[in-house]
């Protein structure tokens, strides 16, 4: 079992920066691949981004590549989420999920064990 709590979320001004961090519990981190998703209001959940256990190999999607940076911690069971140049369209709940021994890093929901309760990022234009 493992519990994701995420923290650093609030209100920015377009092309301002956020850096979202996800706490584990658990003393088995590194056996998870983490990724982020973000859900915005009346839209269904969406990939943001994933990293793999050992933080060598990560994947965006294309709309946050070379904004957003995701990289991990094993030592401190964290994973963060750091949103640079934000845009309007990037208001969203931002939620941290874990997959556990994972074949490969995946960009589907139904992919991952665990989530987070979501942290709110709202960018004002």
């Amino acid at each position: 079992q493992v519990q994701l709590v995420e923290s650093g979320g609030g209100l920015v001004q377009a092309g301002g920066s956020l850096r979202l961090s996800c706490a584990a519990s658990g003393r088995t981190f590194s056996s998870y691949a983490m990724g982020w998703f973000r859900q915005a209001p009346g839209k269904e959940r969406e990939f943001v981004a994933a990293i793999d256990w050992s933080g060598d190999d990560t994947h965006y999607a294309d709309s946050v590549k070379g904004r957003f940076t995701i990289s991990r911690d094993n030592a401190k069971n964290t994973v963060y989420l750091q949103m640079n140049s934000l845009k309007p369209e990037d208001t969203a709940v931002y939620y941290c999920a874990a997959d556990y021994l994972p074949f490969t890093i995946s960009r589907m929901t139904g992919n991952y064990d665990y989530w987070g309760q979501g942290t709110q990022v709202t960018v004002s234009s």
